[in-house]
């Protein structure tokens, strides 16, 4: 177990920043860093108070906050991007501005002598729009330029480039996480297990693009933060990217739906609606190279993971706004 760390976690405000924090600050100081605590998922996290963590509201682009927040850090995850289909398409400039430069001013920001792990959490849209088995060493193809649904993944690969240059040329002990759809309680925003559930538990129609053919690969949060703890303390890890995910979990987004429904014990339907934009059609990792070195081991089947979720959204729904739905 990792300990006596101070450990800072950009975009620690979000999903997996507080759910990593959960874990960690029993036995290390966190520092989560972001710009907003209120609208993400640190709202419903209950980490207020915990005398290990410390929140700073500082804008990835502000290379000189940055410099503050990571003096001492032993641990470096950055998490900090824009996500999320809906607000990439309409933030385009942004998109490719906070992904691309603001991990530039992480890593400059850091003294490499000093890290003991620098984690960058990239995404599995890297390998496009078709990706069965995927392995790291696939290749990265980035859709048009004419097709903003792909910027996303070009600055994703383009913060991978600048990550590795770090390792090569200034010794950074580095990581690059590729997530594969990452779910459980907590999570907001735009993010389709959260809208299905809503929508079961109001019994109205579970909303499916197009025929629902698409397929995913879900991962539990616990599990996906398992690898993510992994790969801070193997030295197996260093310089090396990882797909993180749960291959066992691959379902279409109809069989997704129509689970949902029966989680919930729902009378919903399901609806289907033209996509606006490109898509993802196949997403599905292999993983045998984190379970070879990080000894990862995805555990949580996918229809506990659900009831586990339902159960939670079931909960916390009147708390959280229509607003945060789409955040």
């Amino acid at each position: 177990m990792m300990q006596g760390r101070r450990i800072v976690i950009t975009g620690g405000g979000g999903f997996i920043g507080v759910s990593l924090a959960k874990r960690l600050a029993d036995t290390n100081d966190v520092v989560l860093c972001d710009l907003e605590f209120t609208r993400n998922a640190y709202a419903y996290a209950s980490l207020d108070g915990h005398p290990n963590v410390q929140r700073v509201e500082a804008d990835i682009l502000d290379g000189d906050a940055l410099k503050r927040v990571c003096s001492g850090a032993a641990i470096v995850i950055h998490l900090a991007a824009v996500v999320g289909v809906q607000q990439v398409l309409m933030n385009t400039s942004r998109t490719l501005e906070v992904n691309i430069r603001g991990t530039q001013q992480v890593l400059d920001a850091i003294e490499p002598k000093d890290v003991e792990r620098f984690v960058y959490l990239s995404t599995s849209e890297v390998y496009g729009s078709h990706a069965y088995d995927a392995v790291e060493t696939a290749p990265t193809p980035v859709g048009p330029s004419e097709d903003p649904r792909w910027c996303y993944a070009a600055s994703k690969v383009a913060g991978e480039h600048l990550v590795q240059s770090c390792h090569r040329e200034r010794g950074l002990p580095t990581v690059i996480l590729r997530p594969f759809n990452v779910f459980g309680p907590g999570r907001i925003g735009d993010h389709a297990i959260l809208r299905f559930i809503f929508q079961a538990l109001n019994a109205e129609p579970l909303t499916v693009h197009n025929e629902g053919a698409a397929i995913r690969a879900w991962c539990y949060i616990d599990d996906f933060v398992d690898g993510v703890l992994r790969s801070l303390t193997r030295d197996e890890a260093v310089g090396e990217t990882f797909n993180i995910g749960a291959p066992r979990n691959t379902v279409t987004m109809y069989q997704l739906a129509s689970d949902i429904v029966e989680t919930c014990n729902s009378r919903s339907g399901i609806a289907f609606t033209p996509i606006k934009h490109s898509d993802v059609h196949l997403r599905a990792p292999n993983v045998s190279k984190a379970r070879d070195l990080l000894g990862y081991e995805p555990r949580v089947p996918l229809a506990e993971g659900l009831r586990v979720t339902a159960d939670w959204y079931r909960e916390a729904a009147h708390l959280i706004s229509p607003a945060f739905m789409t955040a």
